[in-house]
């Protein structure tokens, strides 16, 4: 018999352990870490660690709400940013733009979705799959500011933000619902004191901090990541809006308590004068949106808002502000199209201009524009027959929205230092004789307009 080898033995040896060891690496890296969850081989350009967290949280979440029939779209300020650098490509790739994993896995807390309450009444189910999933959730809930009015104040809680979380990563859920103004509207994130306030860091959430009201979105489904989402059709857009969402609620528990001390005119001619300062507000807010001017309330309709939550009956007109800045030639012939003829134009663009117009009977629309400083904003004001300007100091604001008379408008931020420069303390107390030149607590002297042009600055009509 042939003597064997020893050295050909021991190599055949090695080679079949090796074999062997290659066996189960890839046994495991292929089958066991698939099935128990602990790899991301499905992510483009697949990440370790906890970039491939994120995503698989997301991925987990978004099969959660499908199996659910819930439609969420993505609101997620910081990725909707990084999308909107790709939106074209995006749009006309069915598979993504990237082959690595650069949205979802891109570092953050939180990833933010909006679901709309109308389109989903089912809770129970969703919790208890999502518990079997491994998500820890939080649900926030307030009170419905919808149902209060001048009658009840309901106190009704809804369901306001969802949180749920898995891993080190989580999901910020951001109910919307419809305002009768037609516009959606979400509420503040406010934990109530049971609450686990180190669920997550809810400091860092891009939504709640303050109620926020939203134009109703055109929704596009794109692929990001390898993961099917709706975002909003124009995510620039929607990132400008949600930089100034804020939105402040009418007051109510105050309104109640003002009229109490002062009932309200509930005579036909003041329900009537309502009727009608509805309808050109309504009109006024449609002819500037369309123009894409932004204005607010102003005068004796601000302080009708903030004060009583509604039109105040002696006031006899409609009052807006808008920034100089804001202000466009077709302003004027926009209104006199929607049948509102000038009533007089007074000053010029660049100082103290005012435009008023003709609504239905003596109801009339009066458009202040108002001009910043380095320390304050101020609107002018002239006298026609002496020809005598008069200007009108604000400390500076930024503009919130609001509901008022069934229309999403905006109102300055800072509503209370605004009345109480043009009312004064008392603005509280109720005042039906009114001069504009000397009533104002803000008002004060401004020259005279020289009389070679007054022509051009004191204009009637």
């Amino acid at each position: 018999m042939q003597k064997i080898n020893r050295n050909v033995v021991l190599a055949l040896l090695s080679l079949t352990s090796l074999v062997f060891l290659l066996f189960q690496l890839c046994y495991y890296k292929f089958y066991l870490s698939q099935k128990n969850g602990a790899a991301f081989s499905k992510v483009r350009g697949s990440q370790s660690g906890q970039d491939s967290t994120r995503w698989h949280v997301v991925r987990k979440f978004l099969g959660l709400i499908s199996s659910h029939n819930i439609p969420v779209y993505l609101i997620d300020p910081f990725i909707l940013g990084l999308v909107d650098k790709d939106i074209e490509q995006i749009r006309s790739s069915p598979d993504g733009p990237s082959p690595e994993c650069k949205y979802f896995c891109a570092p953050r807390d939180f990833t933010t979705f909006a679901l709309l309450d109308k389109t989903w009444k089912h809770e129970v189910g969703l919790f208890r799959t999502a518990e079997k999933m491994g998500f820890q959730w939080l649900k926030i809930i307030n009170k419905d500011p919808r149902l209060d009015g001048m009658d009840d104040l309901s106190g009704m809680e809804i369901p306001l933000h969802y949180i749920f979380k898995l891993a080190s990563h989580a999901i910020h859920l951001v109910v919307f619902y419809e305002r009768s103004g037609n516009f959606l509207w979400h509420g503040p994130l406010r934990l109530k004191q049971h609450m686990d306030r180190k669920f997550v860091p809810f400091r860092k959430l891009h939504f709640g901090r303050y109620p926020g009201a939203y134009e109703k979105p055109e929704l596009l489904l794109v692929s990001i990541d390898d993961l099917k989402v709706q975002i909003p059709k124009n995510p620039s857009s929607f990132l400008e809006e949600m930089s100034h969402s804020r939105f402040l609620e009418c007051r109510y528990r105050e309104a109640r308590a003002f009229f109490q001390l002062y009932p309200d005119d509930a005579s036909l001619d003041a329900v009537e004068f309502r009727k009608k300062a509805k309808s050109l507000l309504h009109l006024a807010a449609l002819t500037l949106n369309n123009l894409g001017v932004k204005f607010w309330l102003s005068s004796g309709t601000c302080l009708g808002w903030y004060r009583q939550c509604n039109v105040i009956p002696h006031s006899k007109d409609v009052d807006l502000g808008i920034f100089i800045r804001d202000y466009k030639a077709d302003i004027i012939p926009a209104f006199q199209k929607a049948g509102l003829p000038l009533k007089h134009k007074f000053g010029k663009v660049e100082d103290s201009l005012e435009l008023s117009f003709q609504g239905e009977d003596d109801v009339k629309l009066d458009i202040f524009f108002f001009y910043e400083e380095d320390d304050h904003i101020w609107n002018g004001g002239t006298q026609a027959k002496s020809g005598k300007k008069f200007k009108y100091l604000f400390p500076k604001f930024t503009l919130c929205w609001t509901e008022f008379v069934e229309l999403k408008v905006h109102v300055p931020c800072e509503t209370l230092q605004y009345v109480e420069a043009n009312y004064g303390p008392e603005w509280k107390v109720p005042v039906k004789t009114w001069d504009w030149k000397s009533s104002p607590s803000n008002v004060q002297d401004n020259g005279v307009w020289p009389i070679d042009e007054w022509d051009d600055v004191i204009q009637i009509y």
